[in-house]
């Protein structure tokens, strides 16, 4: 097909203005300079139509501006903007009774609202250290929990992450996730290796390094999100909730890109039968409104007047925007997930058997990792190779973001089509054929 001549003559003047102006911190993926949306529908300053697979890094949950929340941001506005977590609203409390009934526990949850994910992780810490009276914690490689402080200590995705901000926060240590294509410990014969990585947190790091009675809480995302859209194997999350029990420590779930419906359920965790302490989200919480939640069960969420709080939290705007997404998955999208979701699964093994470079392709719901080798056999991961299938893809109108070492996330909206799904992987998989005769593999 013809591509696309990017970015066009207003995305390079904008661009130019943006550097001039804006923090070099920013990874920018693609020279892509938004105009409007609709659905999983984009469109730049120039006129060029993209299909959005990325929904602005999952967060986009019912699609671009879909008018029910759109509707629900303006009216609140109409009444009042902000108030401060200094005093009461109403939407406030509907949004805390939603999250309760979702919450994934069945003991009753209390929130505190935040502005983002990395802000839900930090609340959850200081919950943590202040409800247990201990300071250490337990994380895992490939892991992305934020980029403040006690988040980014959490975060193990990339050293990148850290260079430039030692010391980091004190008293957390990190174990390998268990990631099943590319394992990484011995396990025992019969043995699933997600229990092979909690035998090694506890012979290893609780028998050598760190006292279980000294750690205060355990922080895993439920899908490994940055790290490589990673499942882990079913026998994980039940080994390390025994775990947790026999030490007292607190299981803290991080689904702030796996949660609000992404896997087909309202969170990643509940496929795998179990139920933690905390969960934080965000994301997909409120459609692109900044918004974020530590939900935890009532008997954990103890501390007093003052001990922690900001001033944005709860935002109106926020909330209102969250609860018509709420609505919209719970009416719609929650089975959308799961039923597209397992759909692109079933296209993209298909594609698969096509493409030497197409190593593994996993996920749950809308929330499916594709991971490129450059061979099947060895598995070398094929960085440069993904990168450039990201690039072809964009200059054909799909938008994509990569993850891991060489991986290609599909998190659109939780409400796209099945004909979307077909249309974006007919130019996912023209992108795949054209990188893969550039470097060499067909």
């Amino acid at each position: 097909m013809e591509t696309l001549k990017l970015p066009g003559p207003k995305a390079r003047a904008l661009i130019k203005r943006d550097s001039s102006v804006i923090s070099p911190s920013y990874p920018r993926a693609f020279p892509f300079v938004m105009d409007h949306g609709k659905g999983s529908e984009v469109w730049d300053i120039d006129g060029n139509r993209f299909l959005d697979f990325a929904a602005g890094i999952a967060v986009a949950s019912t699609g671009h501006s879909h008018p029910k929340v759109v509707k629900a941001i303006q009216e609140q506005a109409e009444k009042f903007i902000h108030i401060s977590s200094d005093f009461y609203h109403p939407k406030w409390v509907e949004l805390g009774e939603k999250l309760d009934g979702i919450a994934p526990f069945e003991e009753a949850a209390v929130t505190f609202m935040t502005n983002s994910g990395t802000e839900a992780v930090e609340t959850a810490i200081k919950l943590a250290r202040y409800y247990t009276g201990r300071a250490n914690f337990l994380a895992f490689t490939g892991a992305f929990h934020g980029r403040t402080m006690g988040a980014v200590t959490m975060t193990a995705s990339k050293s990148a992450y850290h260079k430039g901000f030692y010391p980091l926060m004190n008293g957390v240590l990190h174990a390998p996730f268990p990631n099943t294509y590319r394992p990484v410990l011995e396990r025992y014969k019969g043995e699933d290796y997600g229990e092979t990585v909690v035998r090694y947190i506890e012979e290893e790091i609780i028998g050598h390094i760190l006292p279980g009675e000294e750690i205060a809480g355990i922080l895993v995302e439920s899908i490994q999100g940055e790290g490589g859209y990673i499942v882990p194997p079913m026998g994980f999350f039940p080994a390390l909730r025994k775990l947790c029990d026999k030490y007292g420590i607190l299981l803290i779930t991080d689904e702030v890109q796996s949660g609000m419906g992404r896997t087909g359920k309202w969170w990643a965790i509940e496929h795998f039968g179990i139920e933690p302490d905390i969960v934080t989200a965000a994301k997909g919480i409120a459609s692109g409104m900044p918004l974020g939640a530590a939900i935890a069960r009532r008997s954990v969420m103890t501390w007093k007047k003052g001990a922690h709080g900001n001033t944005y939290g709860g935002n109106p705007l926020a909330c209102a925007a969250a609860l018509a997404t709420i609505e919209l998955i719970e009416e719609q999208y929650l089975q959308n997930a799961a039923e597209v979701g397992q759909y692109a699964l079933d296209a993209l093994a298909e594609l698969q058997v096509q493409h030497p470079s197409m190593g593994d392709v996993r996920g749950k719901g809308l929330m499916i990792g594709v991971e490129f080798v450059m061979d099947k056999e060895t598995k070398a991961p094929a960085a440069e190779l993904r990168d450039r299938i990201a690039d072809l893809a964009f200059e054909r109108g799909l938008i994509t973001l990569g993850c891991g070492k060489s991986v290609i996330r599909v998190s659109p909206a939780l409400n796209i089509s099945k004909s979307e799904i077909d249309e974006g992987l007919k130019l996912f998989a023209e992108a795949i054929t054209a990188a893969e005769k550039e470097f060499g593999l067909l």
